[in-house]
């Protein structure tokens, strides 16, 4: 058999765990993020459950606008101690069926059954163990993804979300693709998608359709990576993290603690531009964003997120530190912050190019 590689993904996770904490909010649209009232309509929302996302509503949209749309919600700030011993406790069922496993994130792993299963009747039997024991255990749902690659289940367990199973062939990955919008592939947005839209490109079929060459004519090195996903080139192992890798980081302890948000983001702003000086000057890519915060008190917090892929984009590193930052609840001052950059690679191939330059060509 070809590589068998799952993809599991707990179904709106932040959601789902105070879901099951309080009955009475099923079926009704909850929304984990930052205060709509008190917090005056700033921050994001975290995410959402699936009745939320009926009105519109999803991760990173400005809280305001979700109150909007949805002002008869269930608005919650996060619980980070309770989500975290939940993740600790789904990972720890997933990695005992795999020594290959590999953690993305506070919801995301992926595990490697190719020495473990020689047919696909085996690979759903472990599946819905998996699925079963975390339900059992902990109280929430899993969707699963499997395929030969990497990507490939990324794209699979998204496919039939909440609580489901997609497998996905080696011999019938392609079918499987034609017809998705190619923001499924990680790595495309909404931003991105505009540019290969204006190029006929709306479907992961069109990509499968379009010669390598052409690909890379249009889109640059952005456009072969596509192009190798949606080909299923895509050969990156499942493996653990090395705690022990290069990062690069920043921290700044004020004079005063303070709870000043403009103050604060002032702050971050500086250490962003910073770092951003550092990874262009040595021209470093990375996928992890870590905010950290020290209170009063020395009690220290980070909150981490892992993208789809590599990048070098100071805009995108403070969009992401402010969705970490009204995750973040606490009722004492602030006396540091930091930003890390972590993940790293160094004269990235596979980076994403300027794709304004190539819409226009």
């Amino acid at each position: 058999m070809d590589r068998i590689i799952l993809h599991c993904d707990l179904d709106c996770f932040f959601a789902s765990v105070e879901i099951r904490d309080n009955p009475e909010y099923k079926g009704k649209p909850v929304i984990i993020g930052a205060d709509p009232k008190k917090g005056k309509g700033r921050g994001v929302v975290s995410t959402c459950s699936y009745e939320a996302r009926v009105f519109g509503l999803h991760s990173a949209m400005p809280i305001s606008q979700a109150f909007k749309r949805c002002p008869h919600g269930i608005y919650l700030r996060p619980n980070f101690e309770k989500y975290h011993k939940a993740s600790k406790a789904v990972m720890g069922i997933i990695k005992c069926y795999s020594s290959l496993f590999q953690q993305v994130g506070i919801d995301e792993a992926y595990l490697d059954l190719t020495e473990r299963c020689s047919n696909y009747n085996e690979v759903r039997t472990i599946i819905k163990k998996i699925k079963n024991e975390i339900y059992e255990k902990v109280g929430i749902t899993i969707s699963v993804g499997c395929a030969p690659t990497k990507s490939l289940a990324k794209i699979a367990s998204d496919y039939n979300k909440p609580n489901g199973i997609t497998i996905v062939k080696s011999d019938d990955f392609k079918e499987f693709l034609k017809d998705l919008d190619i923001t499924r592939i990680p790595g495309i947005g909404k931003k991105t998608k505009v540019y290969y839209y204006k190029k006929g490109i709306r479907k992961i079929g069109d990509i499968l359709n379009t010669p390598l060459k052409k690909m890379r004519s249009k889109f640059g090195k952005n456009g072969v990576w596509v192009w190798k996903i949606a080909n299923g080139l895509d050969s990156r192992q499942v493996k653990e993290y090395n705690e022990e890798r290069k990062s690069i980081s920043k921290e700044r302890t004020f004079l005063e603690d303070s709870s000043d948000f403009e103050f604060i983001l002032r702050k971050l702003e500086d250490i962003n531009e910073r770092i951003n000086k550092t990874v262009i000057k040595h021209n470093i890519y990375y996928r992890t964003i870590t905010l950290k915060i020290r209170l009063k008190g020395f009690v220290t917090y980070t909150r981490s997120k892992t993208l789809p892929h590599h990048i070098q984009d100071k805009g995108k590193v403070m969009k992401v530190i402010l969705e970490l930052y009204n995750e973040f609840s606490s009722s004492k001052k602030i006396r540091l912050v930091g930003i890390k950059l972590s993940n790293l690679e160094k004269n990235l191939s596979l980076k994403q190019s300027n794709l304004i330059k190539y819409a226009s060509v």
